[in-house]
Parts: structure tokens; sequence; C-alpha cells
């Protein structure tokens, strides 16, 4: 075990008024969207980090494009350190750079690309001008074809290749604007050799497989075969991460069901893939990633500008505010952080805006949630429901008595009026089927896997804890009343509902038991 501890009193997350009246599964101060926040300078120190768990980031993201495998290796000691003093599992992501095409030095740092101006790409790592530019890919020449897209700085200059020649090709800019050195060049719908991990990627990789990372996302996926290729190196290096794809190639878009499958894990990182498609089509394509990760049960991040505007200012825009709400109401696990935690001027107060505004998108969530429960039971035959519907593919391992279990307690925690539903589980397996389900109901996963108590920081309205899976319900009942009774997550008089096993050879969880505190 880890030294994660069971003391209620140290719980951050604790109500602040316990005796204040509530309706069965209400719980004004917990937020079931998860939070991921990318360290940078400007947050990995160790009063920084601290800082960050306890306004509410439940997974850290280590960006491998920037800083060394040191400075890393310090972050991640920082991270474990905080956890265990906060009593908090926390997880850590470590998200591999990809094969991102990137322009060479400019001259004086940048250059002013002026519509109508040509542009020449070279071959190799040559000095740059004004109109000749190098990139970190060094077949672009051979692969770019005439009418070819050329798009830099994040989509916000645009270019199209107009001629080529043996070691150059020559485009000509249709949207202009300033490009700096090293930034991003994308390609939409051009067909690339580049391998999907670099050599760099897979020492990254590597190294995160040794430390023990808990999710290892792939950038720039274009088919489920690269997802089960790290898949594979990490298991051979004896790692249990979580392997995240990163959606945000057209081609990924395309095989979008079968990365969904091969993954633990999606992200839908709108960054780059808001370049690669039609921005216009954006806002659609992220609710159809979310809908095909709810019908396999797998958890989605949601990422990229969210709260951009606060990297300086103290509050976000009514449209960043308005965003994050959308991504949680349309199935969204958790939403990310890049620099506005990395870089920003006050990465605290960012999570703490992000965590108000998940707070008050799930108030209204929940409530519409209640009505609709009590119009059910005034109407039985209304397709209305408190459960999200059944998926079409249960999650991988998972079993399929353990599922009908979870939904059985779902409904019965509802009919009770349960506080809790508390699955116990050494993967984590039953505890992603509960969350997918989106119950009204907080969730609480116990776990005496310290893996897999930093991988259910993750997942939607599940609170990890720390205890002793078994056989013994009662001594399992018993752990989580205390808990929640010292943590003001339960009263004298309130119903648990507990998923458990209790052995008949199923090989899942085949129990559902409600126990009055």
């Amino acid at each position: 075990m880890s030294s994660f501890s069971t003391d209620p009193s140290r719980d951050p997350r604790a109500p602040a008024d316990p005796v204040t009246p509530r309706r069965p599964g209400a719980d004004p101060d917990l937020v079931r969207t998860k939070i991921v926040a990318t360290l940078g300078p400007a947050s990995r120190s160790e009063e920084a980090i601290r800082g960050l768990v306890q306004a509410g980031v439940d997974v850290f993201r280590l960006n491998m494009a920037h800083g060394s495998l040191p400075e890393h290796a310090e972050t991640l000691e920082r991270i474990r350190r905080m956890s265990d003093e906060l009593v908090r599992p926390v997880g850590v992501l470590v998200d591999l750079a990809g094969p991102k095409i990137r322009l060479g030095e400019l001259p004086d740092g940048a250059v002013d690309c002026v519509e109508g101006t040509r542009i020449r790409f070279v071959r190799g790592p040559g000095p740059a001008t004004a109109d000749t530019f190098t990139t970190t890919y060094a077949p672009l020449v051979d692969e770019l074809r005439v009418g070819d897209p050329v798009m830099l700085a994040d989509g916000t200059v645009s270019l199209v290749v107009e001629e080529r020649q043996p070691d150059e090709v020559i485009c000509r800019v249709v949207q202009q604007g300033t490009v700096r050195s090293r930034q991003g060049v994308n390609l939409p719908g051009v067909k690339l050799s580049v391998a999907a991990m670099s050599a760099a990627d897979w020492e990254h990789a590597e190294w995160a497989a040794g430390v023990g990372a808990d999710f290892v996302s792939l950038s720039f996926v274009r088919s489920p075969v690269e997802v089960r290729l790290l898949k594979e190196l990490l298991r051979t290096r004896g790692s249990v991460a979580r392997v995240v794809a990163k959606i945000e190639k057209r081609e990924a878009v395309d095989a979008m069901e079968a990365i969904v499958e091969a993954a633990d894990v999606v992200m839908v990182a709108r960054g780059d893939l808001g370049v690669e498609i039609d921005v216009a089509t954006m806002p659609m394509v992220q609710k159809r990633i979310i809908r095909v990760c709810q019908r396999y049960q797998k958890p989605v991040i949601v990422a990229t500008q969210m709260l951009d505007s606060m990297q300086h200012s103290r509050r976000p825009t009514r449209a960043e505010a308005t965003d994050v709400a959308n991504a949680i109401l349309d199935g969204a696990d958790a939403c990310m952080l890049s620099g506005e935690t990395a870089i920003g001027d006050h990465p605290s107060l960012v999570v703490e805006m992000m965590r108000r505004i998940a707070r008050a998108t799930e108030s209204q969530y929940l409530a519409d949630r209640r009505l609709s429960l009590e119009e059910r039971q005034r109407a039985p035959w209304l397709a209305a429901a408190a459960e999200v519907g059944p998926a079409e593919v249960l999650a991988e391992g998972l079993h399929p008595i353990t599922q009908a279990v979870v939904d059985g307690a779902g409904r019965i925690a509802v009919d009770v009026g349960a506080r809790l539903v508390v699955v116990a589980s050494r993967t984590g397996l039953t505890a992603i089927s509960r969350s997918k389900r989106r119950g009204a109901v907080p969730t609480v996963g116990v776990s005496d896997n310290v893996a897999t108590l930093r991988q259910m920081a993750l997942y939607w309205g599940v609170t990890p804890l720390a205890g002793t899976v078994s056989t013994d319900v009662q001594a399992l009942l018993g752990h989580v009343t205390s808990w929640g009774l010292g943590a003001g997550r339960l009263r004298t008089g309130d119903r648990i509902v507990l998923v458990a096993g209790v052995g008949f050879g199923t090989g899942g969880h085949n129990m559902a038991l409600v126990k009055e505190v």
C-alpha cells in the first residue's frame, strides 16, 4: 500500500457545512468532472504543485515536448510527495510529443508572411531567410504536391503549394500573419510517411514505464495499430499505465471507432485537430468523439484553450466558460488545462475557476436528471431514466455480470435515495463501468492498488479511496462508513449501495448490497 491515508479529516473536498439538509445524492461541494493540469515553468515548484492539488487538480500532465528527463523526473517526484502529503491520489500523464513538424530557426526569431508573397521550403537544416524556410521533417519536400495546403502558427497563417522542384517546394501565402521559430507546421489532408513515435518518443515512453506513470498519451494518432504498439511497449517494460490516444489528425477522425476501441483513454486535442479539419466542424466532431467514447466505455478528455485567456487574465471570457460547460454536458470525463497552468500568471486561480464552472454545470445537469427521475416514477413508461443507456461494447476485461450488477446498483441507489455507490476494484474497470453511466449518486472507488487509485482519479464522478479489497463485505462497508462520516460525506441514516463479489465463480462482481449507516 502507499502512504494514502483514510483519515477523513484530511480530505480537502469535505463539505464545509455537514449539517445542511441534503437531497438524496446531492453534494454541493463535490465536483464530478476531473481536471487535468499541465505543469511547466509557472507551476512545477513544490509549493505550486501543492496549491494546484488543493485547488482541485486530479491528474498532472508532463509535456515531453518541453523540458529534459531530469526535470520531468524531479517534477514527478514532487507530485508523488504532494499526493502523499495531502492524502489525495493524483494521476500523472506523460504526454509524448509525437511527430510534430516544426519550423527551423527564422531570422530574428520571426517573419511576417504577407498575402500573395512566395515562401520556399527547402531541404536540410541550413539557415533560413525571410522567404526560405526549413523544417524538422526532412521528407517534406518529397511528400507535398501542388495544391496542398500548408498551415503555420496553429492555422493563423495559410499557404498553398504552387510549384515543386527537386529540392524545394514553392508556396504562396493566402492568409497572412507572423510566424516564429519552432512553431508548428500542419499539412491537412497530406499523407505523411513519418512514424507515429520518434526515437525520442520511444525513450520517453520507456522512461514513463520505469517511473510508474499512470497514463501515457500518443500524439498524432492515425491508426489503432499505433496505439497497440505503444501498449505493447509499456507492457513489456512492466508498466500498467493506460494509453491515451490523442485525436488530432484527419486520419484519426476517419478511423475514430477503431482507435477508441484500441485505446484506454481518448483525448480530444483540439489545437492541431482544429487546424487539420475545417474549424467550423470542430464542435460537432468533438461531440461525435465523446459519443463514441461513451459507447465503448472509454474515459475522454477535452483539451486545448479551454480557459486560454486566463494565462494572463484573472477572469475567463464568456465563450471560454461556455466551452467548458458544453464539454461537460457533451459527456467529457475531464477537461485539460495547458498553457493556463504551465506558463500562466496564476495557475491555481485557473483551476479554481474551472472547478467553479464544473460545479455550476453539474448542479443544473443533475437537477434535470432528478426531475427526469421523478417523472419516470410518476409514469414508468416514460423513456427518461436516471442513468446513461447501456454501452454497446464492454470495456476490455470487464465481465458482463459485473456490468449488469453495476447497472442494477445504479438504479437501486436512486430508488432508495442512497448517498454513495461504492465499488471495490483492483483494476479500476468496475469504476470505469460505473463512471460512464453518469449516475447522479456519487461513486467511491475502493482499491488496495496504488496505480488503480491514481488512475481512478481521472474517472468522472469517482472518488478514489485506499482500502483492502476482499470478500469481507462488512469490513469494507465499515471502512467506507468510517471515512464517509469523518469526511462529511455520510450521516447516520444515510444509505450506501456496495458493488462487490462474493466468489461464486462468476469471475466478476456479482452482488449489490444496501447498507443503512
